[in-house]
């Protein structure tokens, strides 16, 4: 049994992302659409520090970058929420329908989660999720005990997501 474990955090200026989004509350209410610069920070966790089990930090910020860049600059719509309709008018656009309120955008403006809800709490868990897919793909994956997302839409307020290891991966993954 191991008494100690050990704490890897990387924030970076470059890991973040600048997106717009609304929303929806269980009564079909919903804020208006507006957006955040938000910011990402990531706590690993691993009980062996030794030489031959370095984590390779270049290819965690890249994962990280990859998702930020995907959601930088973008309209987060979630594809599973009950009163959010979206549908597709002309093949370049999404068009989505909230209360009484209609938005047309090109669809290359738009990122569609499958997710009943954007927020901080669902954004971290779908970050966190396709970290963890990306690393997956890696021995990296498999040296980290916890892997922490963290999601701030502004300084001091946002949310986590923590992957407990391994042996929770899905089926079929690497490790």
């Amino acid at each position: 049994m191991t008494l100690y474990q050990h704490q890897i955090r990387i924030r970076k200026e470059y890991l973040k992302f600048s997106a717009a989004h609304l929303t929806v509350f269980p009564d079909g209410s919903a804020e208006r659409l507006h957006g955040h610069n938000y910011t990402t920070q990531l706590i690993l966790e691993l009980r062996d520090i030794a030489f031959e089990k370095m984590i390779p930090f270049a290819q965690v910020k890249k994962a990280i970058a990859e998702i930020c860049g995907t959601w930088d600059e973008k309209v987060l719509l979630p594809t599973r929420n009950p009163f959010l309709k979206l549908s597709s008018p002309e093949p370049d656009e999404v068009e989505f329908l909230i209360g009484k309120k209609r938005y047309r955008i090109p669809l290359e403006d738009a990122v569609l989660l499958e997710l009943d809800n954007i927020t901080t709490e669902t954004l971290s868990f779908e970050a966190c999720r396709q970290l963890v897919q990306a690393l997956s793909k890696t021995q990296t994956i498999e040296l980290m005990t916890t892997l922490e997302l963290r999601i701030e839409e502004s300084p001091g307020q946002g949310s986590s997501c923590r992957w407990n290891g391994p042996s929770t991966l899905p089926e079929g993954s690497r490790a």
